[in-house]
């Protein structure tokens, strides 16, 4: 299945990529499946999408948690927690 990645702010910056279009097997069916697949890329993926980091998902621009299921073509952003003051 093709998955649309957006990376914002420091994740983009971390990862040196802002978006791509991936291929995910049969076993990734949610935002947070997507999450563990990016990590098995090693380096500053599985330090920037490590479990238990803080980090924001969206899934085609709603807020979301990681079992949000995914669809073909679908859209999955990444980016940090905001705070404000």
């Amino acid at each position: 299945m093709k998955v649309e990645l957006r990376f914002f702010a420091s994740v983009r910056e971390a990862l040196g990529v802002a978006n791509e279009t991936v291929t995910v097997t049969d076993t990734v069916v949610n935002v947070g499946d997507v999450r563990a697949w990016l990590r098995t890329r090693g380096g500053a993926w599985a330090e920037t999408l490590a479990e238990g980091r803080p980090l924001r998902m969206a899934c085609h621009h709603v807020m979301t948690d990681p079992s949000q299921r995914i669809t073909e073509s679908c859209e999955v952003a990444f980016f940090p927690p905001v705070t404000g003051g």
